[in-house]
């Protein structure tokens, strides 16, 4: 039968671990009962906050009240996010049916938080993502050392009763069999990283990072290599999963699928991976910087793409695509063009004055019909933006506007025009014009 979804919080409770909440100003209020809190160490992991004394009866808990914390800034760890902290097993825990039953979890990577939507007030500033088995906290404040311990304490509370859950057997009796899981098969570990500008700081908190660390996406089904401690990027950009996804799906249906792909600005080749595994015959990935691509060819040995097996080939070229339009050109024409620039990098492309120059050569790259998926990810920079790029740079309507992808439900915003924008377009001639868009 597949997988069957069960409500997290009903496993948690057959097992012993209950995550708990009650709502303070506007949110819920984080704690963790458990059959025996005294063994945990989550017994009174908010060692900043005022904490209940730890019976088995008794919880444990931040008090987030506003004359604690201001009804703006947390300085002892803002909410939202620690909900989202306590909420992060719902999401993850599932019960694989094929697998006699195992109590399993969703291992691909994924943003937990993403305060930098503007839904909660306080917390523009925190990210919080999963790279399994390693948490990434971002703040683009600095954050005072008592606010890390509080995060740290709630990460490695909700760490621990996953931990629990993976070592339960639930009563025959009821007829629900959960066998022994090893949902946690390395130590807990979170890493911290500060991007204000004066204060840029990267440091590996608790625990050990996987040598190589690989991640997935798509159920498990495409990998990546990732490294957190170098840099601002990390290797794979989780809010660009739906474009993978839209070209991976596109790229997987057969003979009128996707076949060819170029993949400009490709860092890593993340999406020449979702291509190639969705069905495409080949990918030309292109970038200036060769370290980027030399990860992206350990991708696609990753993912068992290689230039001898069954799945397409990809290419890599280690060029300035602004010398280098002759040799794409004669690579193609593509059915499918992806362009997924940095907004602003001085020296290589700011989006106000060069988004156009690559434009303008997309009539010369596809095959009619062919599709452009345009990403942008300035806030300052709107939809219309690209919209009038492609009016200006393709005349007669030949680059039709086809859609913009919704961006994925954990990187909601208030404000989606500041936020990452995927457009599609399709390539019809002039001459085919009044031709119906697919």
């Amino acid at each position: 039968m597949g997988v069957t979804t069960i409500a997290a919080k009903s496993i948690l409770a057959i097992s012993g671990v209950v995550l708990g909440s009650h709502c303070v100003n506007g949110f819920r209020q984080h704690h963790v009962r458990s059959s025996c809190p005294t063994q945990r160490s989550g017994s009174s992991f908010f060692q900043l906050g005022k904490t209940s004394g730890c019976p088995s009866t008794s919880s444990c808990a931040v008090d987030v009240s506003e004359e604690k914390l201001g009804p703006q800034r947390q300085p002892l760890g803002h909410p939202a996010l620690l909900q989202a902290i306590s909420d992060f097993p719902e999401t993850i825990l599932f019960v694989n049916i094929t697998n006699t039953g195992a109590l399993s979890t969703n291992k691909d990577a994924r943003r937990i938080f993403h305060g930098r939507g503007g839904l909660y007030p306080g917390a523009n500033h925190l990210t919080l993502d999963y790279y399994p088995p390693v948490f990434l906290l971002t703040s683009f404040e600095k954050l005072a050392e008592e606010e890390l311990i509080v995060y740290g304490n709630a990460l490695a509370s909700m760490w621990q009763s996953l931990e629990d859950l993976s070592a339960f057997s639930a009563d025959k009796n009821n007829g629900v069999t959960l066998p022994q899981s090893n949902l946690n098969e390395s130590p807990f570990t979170w890493v911290y990283q500060c991007r204000e500008k004066e204060n840029f700081d990267t440091r590996l908190m608790a625990g050990e990072i996987p040598e190589p660390h690989i991640v997935t996406e798509n159920n498990g089904g495409n990998k990546f290599l990732v490294h957190l401690l170098k840099g601002q990027n990390h290797g794979l950009f989780l809010d660009m999963s739906v474009g993978r996804k839209w070209l991976q799906n596109k790229c997987s249906k057969g003979e009128n699928g996707i076949r060819s792909v170029l993949n400009l600005f490709a860092y890593t080749c993340a999406f020449s991976i979702a291509a190639l595994n969705g069905g495409a015959e080949t990918v030309v990935n292109v970038d200036m910087s060769g370290g980027a691509l030399k990860i992206g060819q350990k991708n696609h040995e990753l993912n068992d793409i290689t230039s001898y097996g069954s799945k397409g080939t990809a290419k890599f070229l280690s060029h300035d695509i602004w010398k280098t339009w002759g040799k794409i050109k004669k690579l193609g024409p593509y059915d499918a063009v992806v362009v997924d620039p940095p907004s602003y990098q001085k020296g290589s492309f700011i989006a106000t004055k060069d988004y156009i120059k690559v434009i303008r050569r997309l009539p010369s790259l596809l095959h009619p019909h062919g599709y452009a998926l345009l990403c942008l990810n300035a806030p300052e920079l709107g939809t219309e933006f690209l919209l009038e790029q492609v009016r200006i740079g393709v005349p007669n309507d030949q680059l039709k506007f086809v859609q913009r992808l919704d961006n994925p439900t954990t990187f909601a915003s208030a404000h989606s025009e500041r936020a990452l924008k995927v457009l599609i377009f399709q390539y019809i001639p002039l001459a085919n014009n009044t031709e119906e868009i697919h």
